[in-house]
């Protein structure tokens, strides 16, 4: 049998540890991005190379670029992202 880094179709735990992120924290990306997935049956699928893909598509930049040009004085800000700059 070939290991999950074999694969070429992953499941929501093998897609998750291919982006070093604990499953709690794929699903919430998983609901709220564009993330390239099929739900078959009740379970999700992923193609390992296009969430490699997605993620060198760099597409969250367009998160941070919108926030950016809201008003912030830093204090309502999310303080994770607050002080972020990105270069145009």
């Amino acid at each position: 049998m070939s290991s999950s880094s074999d694969r070429d179709i992953l499941n929501i735990e093998e897609a998750a540890a291919l982006l070093g992120v604990s499953v709690k924290t794929f699903n919430k990306v998983l609901h709220s991005e564009d993330l390239p997935a099929r739900k078959i049956g009740r379970e999700w699928k992923f193609s390992r190379q296009a969430l490699i893909d997605w993620v060198g598509s760099g597409r969250s930049r367009e998160f941070y670029r919108e926030s950016s040009l809201a008003p912030s004085d830093g204090a309502d800000g999310d303080r994770r992202t607050a002080g972020w700059r990105i270069e145009h």
